[in-house]
């Protein structure tokens, strides 16, 4: 299961009608990828359907799918959003990896 903090729901509910996604029928996909400075890094993007082999699952009214190989990867993560200091945009706090890049955008296990 991956959990959305309320912020990253705000956010993701904001972006996906700037760009003509509806939240109660699309879906926020999440991924992980080969490279960033750790090894493997994050993917989300909008998306308005899901595959076969696609997980699903929904958290504080927020629709996401993840392909299976990177579910592997996800299980127990939480997004959130930060918009601090250090820059703004989606973080992924992943219990799994036991390395991060300082930008948080790749990560290892």
């Amino acid at each position: 299961m991956i959990k959305v903090s309320d912020i990253a729901k705000n956010k993701v509910i904001q972006l996906m009608s700037e760009d003509g996604y509806n939240v109660t029928t699309d879906y926020v996909r999440v991924g992980v990828k080969s490279g960033g400075c750790s090894g493997l890094s994050y993917d989300l993007k909008f998306d308005k359907s899901q595959q076969d082999e696609d997980k699903v699952f929904e958290d504080n009214g927020v629709k996401i799918i993840v392909d299976k190989k990177s579910f592997l990867y996800l299980v127990g993560t939480t997004l959130e959003y930060s918009g601090g200091l250090n820059g703004t945009g989606f973080v992924f706090n992943n219990p799994n990896a036991t390395r991060t890049c300082g930008c948080g955008e790749s990560f290892s296990l």
